[in-house]
This record gives structure tokens, C-alpha cells and sequence, in this order.
């Protein structure tokens, strides 16, 4: 075996066990009814369904190197399909982003439904299928691009990222309601939130809890001014 071959097959046993560490957060986090395990991907057979398969959330990871990451589920396990990408993307980002926690450092971007049946198919690419009850319902797949860089590589690498845009929500409280309840709603109905008056607003990066702070009004515009950082979302950066 060359020297070569020897670090390329190195290489790949450390991205097989950060995706098999990436899999077992995952179906943790996921928000599904079924109780998904992550399971090796045995032969050439497909890890899902072509469907699910070319209708996966796939987006980049960057950190100490590059990643194309690729979460197909079968259909029943995902929001209806009318509802949108946009809907079906945000339904899987928070259990992606904690799963790829696995991997370092690092910002999940450009999450959007595509085809990642040649990502799942690529022999560099290390596929984790997951099962519901023994049965094959999804998969989970990483194809890293470039290679771990030095530390200060990654930070400028990062620092490329600076432009892109990022969904910042301030909530300031949440409640559940009966579809009985949803249909009697009209104007001058009053909602109940599950936080009292006074208390702190959550401040959401990308559907992550990152901060709190105090709503208040600037310009007659509503603004929140930031009292707290939460620690394990700064960790998390």
C-alpha cells in the first residue's frame, strides 16, 4: 500500500466515524414520530427510496473542511409536500446543524431540496441508511470536498461566509392549540403565550436560540435590546 493510499484510506475511516457520530445526534434531534436508528449501508443497494432520494435537504458544511451533506426521508416522515422547500428545509435544519456538530466548527449553508441520489452514489461519500422499525425510511450521507485546513485557514475560510444572509427571529412566547380552537379564531381573539409578562424574548439565529433580550420600541419600530447570550449556542459558533 503507497504512503498515499494508506492517508487517503485514513481519511476516510475519520469521516465514516464523524457521519456514524453525526447520525446517532441526528435521529435524536429529528422532530418525527418514528423512532429512526442509523444503520450501515451494506452493498450497492440504495440506502432509500428513489423518491426521498431525489427529493433530499442538501446543503455545504464548512469548518475544518469541506462537505456536501444530503438528509433524504420518505415522504411520510416529511411535511406535506405542498407546503414547500422552504418548509420541509426548516423542518430538518436545527437536527442537521446539531448533527454536524460532529465535525467541528463550522456553518451549515445553503440547505435546499435537491436530488442527492449522485451524492449517495459517489464511492467517497460515507451513507448511513436509517431504519423505523428495521425498515429503511431514510439516509444520511456526507461527500467531504477539501481537507482539514489549519486553524487559522478556517477562520478566513469562515470569514467568506460574512456575507450571507441569516433568518433572525425574536418569539416572544408560544402556545399549542386544538383545530377547533384554530377554526373559532377571529379578529379580537386573544392568544395566550406560555411566558409571563415581562419576561425575556428568545432571539433565534436560523431557528437556533443564541440570545435573550428585552423587546422595545425605537422609531415607533419594535426592536429587542440584547440582555443575554446563551453559552452553548456561542460553543456552537
Amino acid at each position: 500500500m503507497t504512503d498515499t493510499t494508506f492517508a487517503s484510506a485514513a481519511v476516510q475511516a475519520v469521516l465514516a466515524e464523524q457521519v456514524r457520530t453525526a447520525a446517532l445526534q441526528l435521529v435524536l434531534q429529528l422532530p418525527t414520530v418514528a423512532r429512526l436508528t442509523p444503520a450501515p449501508l451494506e452493498g450497492p443497494a440504495a440506502p432509500v427510496d428513489d423518491w426521498a432520494a431525489g427529493h433530499a435537504v442538501v446543503g455545504t458544511f464548512v469548518g475544518q473542511g469541506s462537505y456536501r451533506v444530503a438528509l433524504a426521508l420518505a415522504p411520510e416522515l416529511l411535511p406535506a409536500a405542498g407546503d414547500g422547500a422552504d418548509v420541509v428545509v426548516d423542518y430538518v435544519r436545527g437536527a442537521l446543524e446539531d448533527a454536524m456538530g460532529a465535525f467541528g466548527a463550522g456553518v451549515l449553508t445553503g440547505l435546499d431540496v435537491d436530488d442527492a441520489r449522485e451524492l449517495f452514489a459517489t464511492p467517497e461519500a460515507v451513507v448511513v441508511r436509517l431504519d423505523d422499525s428495521g425498515s429503511p425510511v431514510g439516509a444520511f450521507g456526507v461527500l467531504q470536498t477539501s481537507g482539514p485546513r489549519a486553524g487559522g485557514d478556517v477562520l478566513e475560510r469562515l470569514g467568506r461566509l460574512s456575507g450571507v444572509e441569516m433568518d433572525l427571529t425574536v418569539q416572544i412566547g408560544r402556545t399549542r392549540l386544538l383545530v377547533r380552537d384554530v377554526l373559532d379564531l377571529e379578529a379580537g381573539s386573544i392568544i395566550e403565550l406560555d411566558r409571563s409578562a415581562g419576561a425575556p424574548a428568545d432571539i433565534l439565529l436560523n431557528g437556533r436560540l443564541i440570545a435573550r433580550g428585552e423587546v422595545v420600541v425605537v422609531d415607533q419600530d419594535y426592536a429587542v435590546r440584547v440582555t443575554s447570550i446563551v453559552e452553548a449556542a456561542v460553543r456552537a459558533l
